[in-house]
């Protein structure tokens, strides 16, 4: 009994098997949990260039003497998100435009820009949806006439 006790403590043959069933669904985790993150992040900075841009573009409208509605430049934004370098899914996107309850700045007209984007999930093959991340920015539009 005891030779073969000695024996199986010295038999290595299915070890790195074992060894990668313990350990090969923990680095797994842990790369698509890398790879979520960095969806994450590159959601999080096309929402926060794309406000960048809508506030642009609402401000060269007022600046020139346009006058555009809330909604014309939340469709603007809407259409802008889905080319490049955006390339926002539409059905995952939110965004709204409301003018500000207190007016901050004398001469300006303030406004705020919500985005808000469900991000895609690596997991989704599971109908496991990914999170909803959102950025809020301010739109200062100043009054040329004064």
């Amino acid at each position: 009994m005891r030779s073969f006790i000695n024996r199986l403590r010295r038999d290595t043959v299915g070890a790195a098997a074992i060894e990668f069933a313990l350990l090969g669904p923990a680095f797994l985790v842990m790369m698509l949990g890398v790879l979520q993150v960095g969806l994450g992040l590159q959601s999080y900075n096309a929402m926060r260039n794309l406000s960048a841009d809508v506030s642009r573009y609402a401000m060269v409208q007022y600046q020139t003497g346009n006058t555009v509605s809330a909604s014309q430049i939340r469709t603007w934004g809407r259409n802008h998100a889905q080319g490049a370098p955006y390339m926002m899914d539409p059905d995952r996107l939110g965004m709204t435009i409301e003018q500000a309850a207190t007016q901050r700045v004398d001469g300006a007209t303030e406004m705020t820009i919500t985005v808000t984007y469900r991000i895609t999930s690596v997991l989704e093959f599971i109908d496991i949806d990914g999170p909803t991340i959102d950025f809020e920015r301010p739109i200062f539009l100043l009054d040329n006439t004064a």
